[in-house]
């Protein structure tokens, strides 16, 4: 700690997390080094398939690939610490490994949430003009907006982590969370947070408002084409084409509205943490496995991969 006038500033912190049980601590270290291990598994081999079959080779799945590969290292900012508070008697985080895994957190959440938009898109141009989706999705724009979400997620997650960490905090330096992320720091910060408040929650609402616009308006087009398709077997292949989208968008965008845009005083903390964990740990969890246990190119694709190695030449 140092001290600045009569004030003692925190330059670490303790991380409380899920518990304080030794046999819990047990428990949760065994569940979260499977869904870790499972998570790298599921988006490691759904990657290795869209590479490895030129089927796949399409917007749809440069997309998919690329929300696999970030979904890697978005988990990888919670669980490996998860993990080792289980284990460890110590809990403590310093200031600036505070400011890190804030910075990567709100980096990767914002490329996400963008990523999940030009998905949306993707699929509009895909079951709208169905004859001119490679030309209007050629690989160069596909890149583009990939980068375009990372470079919008950490533009945005510098913001963030100026407003927040330009705080002082004082005397009390426990986070009962089990990361360190905004609301839970400015609870324990000595000033008056409230215009650091407003700012958080003007950059998360306006990009939240244009993220879900592009959602809704790549849904509505969808909707109207489907409505205009006319077999029975056209609309139900265009809408399942949609539905694993769906899923994922639903529980990402769910639990992060829920987490942020909701009064604070409906929350407490273990309903934040309970919630958060949607976001950061069953989401990139779930997503290889929403995306390809009912999709047939995906299924074929592993079918041919599994052939090849283990076929005797």
């Amino acid at each position: 700690m140092e001290l600045e006038g009569n004030r003692t500033l925190v330059m670490d912190f303790i991380l409380v997390g899920f518990t304080t049980d030794p046999f819990l601590r047990i428990i949760f270290f065994v569940l979260f080094l499977f869904s870790y291990i499972f998570t790298l598994t599921g988006n490691l081999c759904l990657m290795a398939l869209i590479y490895l079959d030129s089927r796949l080779h399409t917007p749809m799945y440069f997309f998919l690939g690329s929300l696999s590969f970030l979904d890697i290292w978005y988990s990888s900012v919670y669980t490996p610490r998860i993990l080792f508070d289980c284990v460890s008697k110590n809990n403590h985080m310093s200031l600036a490994g505070c400011a890190v895994q804030f910075f990567f957190s709100a980096g990767l959440a914002y490329t996400e949430c963008f990523l999940l938009a030009f998905m949306a898109y993707d699929r509009y141009v895909a079951i709208c003009n169905p004859l001119l989706y490679v030309t209007a999705m050629p690989k160069k724009l596909c890149i583009q907006l990939v980068v375009g979400a990372y470079a919008a997620g950490f533009a945005n997650a510098i913001v963030h982590t100026g407003n927040t960490f330009q705080l002082h905090f004082c005397g009390n330096n426990v986070i009962n969370h089990f990361f360190c992320d905004g609301p839970p720091l400015l609870k324990i910060s000595c000033n008056d947070t409230r215009v650091h408040a407003l700012i958080e929650a003007t950059v998360l609402g306006s990009n939240l408002l244009v993220i879900t616009a592009i959602i809704v308006g790549s849904y509505i087009g969808i909707g109207a084409a489907i409505v205009n398709i006319r077999s029975a077997a056209g609309r139900r292949k265009a809408f399942f084409t949609c539905s694993a989208h769906l899923m994922s968008v639903s529980l990402f965008y769910g639990s992060i509205f829920i987490m942020y845009l909701t009064p604070n005083v409906s929350h407490t903390p273990n309903w934040d943490k309970a919630n958060a964990l949607f976001y950061t740990v069953v989401n990139p969890l779930a997503n290889p496995f929403i995306y390809s246990l009912r999709n047939k190119d995906v299924k074929a694709a592993f079918k041919k991969v599994w052939g090849r190695f283990t076929v005797p030449k």
